[in-house]
């Protein structure tokens, strides 16, 4: 596997491609979505932002609640939570990844725990592969 950057991509669960953006940078992984009024592709569809290496968030000063997937190494979701804004979300000790989208979003795309995701960035990464929980 290369290495991680800011940048776009696609994220896939199941069968479902969806828009992506990764969070690689000190800069980018600490602002997140704050100061952002949801997460969109360029066609409008509901997409999600890849936090790297990280394995705890927090939503404080964020304006909508999110939903937060924890993945490990293999970007295997470790567990799904909602947060409403001004909350601090728990350490996932085998969490190498986060996951974060709209609230709600995730039970529409079937991702929960088990469920093992892809990612392919714009600059050529790909992590994971597609496989049922």
């Amino acid at each position: 596997m290369g290495k991680w950057t800011d940048g776009t991509g696609r994220l896939t669960v199941a069968s479902r491609e969806l828009p992506l953006e990764v969070a690689a940078s000190y800069r980018a992984r600490r602002r997140g979505l704050l100061g952002r009024d949801g997460i969109d592709g360029i066609d409008g569809t509901a997409g999600a932002l890849l936090i790297v290496r990280t394995n705890s968030v927090h939503t404080f000063g964020m304006r909508f609640a999110i939903d937060v997937a924890y993945l490990d190494r293999s970007f295997t979701v470790l567990s799904v939570v909602t947060m409403r804004p001004g909350r601090l979300g728990m350490v996932r000790p085998r969490g190498r990844h986060v996951l974060e989208a709209a609230a709600g979003a995730m039970a529409g795309w079937g991702l929960r725990p088990g469920v093992r995701v892809r990612v392919e960035t714009d600059s050529g990464l790909t992590a994971g592969r597609d496989r049922a929980g």
